[in-house]
């Protein structure tokens, strides 16, 4: 029921943010602002220096105000660690049939990064809830509004390249949810202890993907009228 409850919570926020090789003093800071923005998942890519002691941190601190997973996980053996750190998800760029069993064992969402329409379903059929499709800044959005017809019953989400300018655009080509990274958590704000521009930029995201979901919607109620 709990991964069932995540994965509706999700799909219905839309915006995962990747959080890569913060410094262990930012990380709470960062957190705390980007959920006050509107983000309610958060991933911890593992290439992070304690990365499975900050997720079991923030899972302490934040509670339900936030789910959260590890990121960029290659095999089993890291989704495990991730799993026992206490993570929600388990989000990876590539399609590791032994991380998506071992996810589905433990009750975790699994979210395996895909390219090409076989390797979409084929992780689908391997059980996977949700396909990262990676890199979507080379795929761009028109690939997804491509995959709807033939694939439109498997949930996808792009990360890598989705930002301000075109995050309503993948929604509305039918992405389920997007990876947020480097355009969500600026660099320079968090040097300078600027967690405030953080929020903003969350909240951007928030109504970005708002706006383009009540677009969808209406379009779609027009179609069906039709």
């Amino acid at each position: 029921m709990e991964k069932i409850t995540n994965l509706n919570r999700l799909k219905k926020s839309k915006l995962v943010a990747v959080i890569r090789k913060p410094k262990q003093e930012q990380i709470f800071h960062i957190a705390e602002a980007l959920i006050a923005g509107g983000v309610e998942a958060l991933e911890i890519t593992v290439d992070t220096p304690g990365s499975f002691e900050i997720i079991a941190c923030l899972k302490e601190k934040f509670g339900t105000r936030a789910i959260v997973g590890a990121g960029t996980v290659l095999d089993a053996e890291t989704a495990k660690r991730a799993i026992e750190a206490g993570s929600d998800f388990i989000f990876s760029p590539i399609f590791n049939e032994e991380a998506i069993c071992l996810a589905n064992r433990y009750g975790k969402i699994s979210i395996p990064g895909v390219m090409t329409p076989t390797e979409i379903v084929r992780a689908y059929q391997a059980g996977a809830d949700l396909l990262k499709v990676f890199p979507a800044s080379i795929l761009g959005p028109k690939y997804f509004k491509e995959l709807r017809g033939p694939l439109g019953h498997i949930p996808m989400m792009p990360t890598g390249g989705v930002s301000l300018g075109n995050v309503a655009e993948f929604i509305r080509n039918g992405a389920v949810a997007v990876g947020v990274g480097s355009t969500l958590l600026n660099k320079q704000a968090i040097e300078e202890g600027r967690f405030d521009l953080l929020k903003e930029t969350a909240q951007k995201f928030i109504e970005e993907i708002r706006k383009a979901v009540v677009l969808e919607e209406k379009v779609q109620n027009e179609d069906y009228k039709i």
